[in-house]
């Protein structure tokens, strides 16, 4: 069953995404129409940054990169957290005629010197880090110089940039950025944690389709705001919270360190007087376990003398990682708005599926919604589309679509055909369209030649009263070939035990998909964008001889 994109705009009157064609030009209308509006909140002070002064920020760090001898087309790495650096660094990049390659600066300074050689970059730009007010420490590893980016706001919102730039090092002889075009902004990793991440050229074109569709989905314009909470160096933070929000005409407020904090962030979101924000399910999580002290309510329900009261809401967004039903109506119980669930991936540039909001379709709780301007289909074998409600991959063609990836044709040909993306995700679309994922292929438990879904099951332990979180995996065995594992964290305050939530699960799953191991743990490792660090939770418990295992 193919999923065709939107239907073009006829009603005079519907809303219009930002005709932006990238990067380059992405503040470039509010410059001309309301230089004057407020773009960013920066600092720990909550200073307000105008769309000119943002603008003249960039172009001088444009400036600035050219005379220290960039060319069109050269690429930059860039570490930073969530702050105006970042913000100045990219766009000042884009302006430039540069491609900017974003890097986690949580990563161990060897995978950051790795992605940047792989890559070919020629300078590397430094912003503050997320723990401190100093730069992220130098590359030592890396063969490229590193320039520190630093930007002086003041109280009354003038702003100065001064960057530390040498001479920029010789075009690579090896690495990927020969494969780079003059069409490409962009270059993201994937979240994976080890070196050989892979490089996901992403040009203008690219970008300013991902920007429309986000703007278009969500009817994001000049009187919207949020709160950054993903980091940028990702796709849902880079283009859902930031670049939507400025090609749009809205307003981003930064946190102070660049980092999301949950005890400032309802704080943060009066100060922004933030009609959004976007984040994963273990974020949305905490903001709903601690939404009895922390969130003061909606505005009709706030006492006459209590607390503020909260922002009020639009809608609340969840991407990058599957989110249980129950979490849904819970959090649009206690925030007072819709809750949309999203579905995307750095090879398509983001967003690929949503949930619409209320006045353009039903919700669907346990759906990621609607393709978003592109096709999206889901296959059985052999390519074959499925019919509604059967399981098979999902592949995803349109404008946000990278070409593949960088020096790696062997993945490029398993991943990318005819424009179609193969995601590797198993779901299935219901007649009305939505898009409701099962899976990824690669998670898939053998157990006995029956095929789990851990995803599912992780989501039945997540329904289970008293269970904050859960992940599943396979454990080796002699007889099934793999047992269903399972480490679950309790909400605070609770005290359900393994017995009881293995009772719950047995009345809602297959015999066969029930965890054969289960144990109650503190906490769950997380890649750096929020979602569950797979890797990582089988190093810890599936297998017994490279950590301590489930009891």
């Amino acid at each position: 069953m193919t999923v065709p994109a939107a239907a073009p705009v006829r009603d005079p009157n519907r809303y219009r995404p930002p005709a932006v064609t990238g990067l380059a030009d992405l503040l470039d209308r509010q410059l001309r129409e309301r230089p004057r509006a407020r773009a960013l909140v920066v600092t720990g002070d909550r200073v307000e940054l105008s769309y000119g002064a943002l603008a003249a920020l960039a172009d001088d760090v444009a400036a600035r990169l050219r005379r220290a001898g960039l060319r069109r087309g050269d690429v930059v790495g860039l570490v930073s957290a969530n702050t105006v650096e970042f913000v100045v660094a990219l766009l000042g990049g884009a302006r430039a005629g540069l491609v900017v390659a974003p890097v986690d600066p949580a990563l161990p300074g060897s995978q950051v010197s790795a992605r940047l050689e792989a890559l070919g970059v020629r300078a590397l730009l430094l912003g503050p880090s997320a723990t401190d007010a100093a730069p992220v420490v130098p590359v030592t590893h890396a063969r490229v110089p590193a320039w520190t980016l630093r930007v002086a706001v003041s109280r009354a919102g003038t702003a100065s940039a001064a960057l530390d730039a040498g001479p920029p090092a010789p075009a690579a002889a090896r690495g990927a950025a020969h494969q780079l075009t003059a069409h490409d902004a962009l270059v993201l990793f994937t979240a994976g944690t080890t070196d050989q991440a892979k490089m996901v050229p992403l040009t203008h074109a690219n970008v300013a389709a991902s920007v429309r569709n986000i703007c278009a989905t969500y009817e994001l314009g000049p009187a919207d705001a949020t709160v950054a909470v993903m980091p940028f160096f990702h796709g849902h933070g880079l283009f859902a919270a930031l670049l939507a929000s400025l090609a749009s005409g809205g307003s981003v407020l930064l946190p102070a360190r660049g980092r999301f904090s949950a005890h400032t962030f309802w704080d943060d979101m009066r100060a922004a007087g933030a009609t959004w924000f976007t984040a994963v399910p273990t974020i949305h999580e905490i903001l709903l376990d601690r939404s009895a002290v922390d969130h003061p309510g909606p505005q009709s329900q706030s006492p006459p003398h209590g607390p503020p009261h909260a922002p009020p809401l639009k809608f609340v967004r969840s991407c990058s990682a599957p989110l249980n039903a129950a979490t849904q109506r819970a959090l649009e119980r206690a925030l007072g708005a819709p809750l949309l669930s999203a579905y995307g991936m750095t090879e398509s540039s983001h967003q690929a599926a949503s949930e619409p909001l209320p006045h353009h379709g039903p919700l669907k709780h346990g759906s990621v919604g609607r393709p978003t301007g592109l096709e999206l289909r889901v296959v059985g074998p052999g390519g074959r589309p499925c019919p509604a409600g059967a399981e098979g991959e999902v592949w995803v063609r349109g404008a946000t679509v990278a070409r593949g990836y960088l020096a790696d044709p062997a993945e490029t040909a398993r991943s990318f055909g005819d424009g179609w993306l193969r995601t590797g995700d198993l779901g299935t679309l219901d007649e009305d369209g939505y898009l409701f994922l099962t899976g990824r292929i690669k998670n898939l438990i053998n157990r006995g030649g029956e095929k789990i879904s851990p995803e599912h099951v992780e989501d039945v332990l997540a329904g289970c009263p008293g269970v904050a979180e859960a992940a599943v995996f396979a454990v080796p065995d002699a007889t099934y070939g793999q047992r269903v594992g399972a480490a679950v964290v309790l909400s605070r305050g609770e005290s359900v035990g393994a017995g009881e939530i293995l009772r719950y699960c047995r009345t809602r799953l297959a015999a066969f998909e029930v965890p054969d191991r289960l144990a109650v743990v503190a906490a769950l490792p997380h890649t750096a964008k929020g979602g569950l660090d797979r890797a990582a939770v089988d190093a810890l418990y599936a297998d017994p001889s490279r950590g301590p295992g489930l009891t």
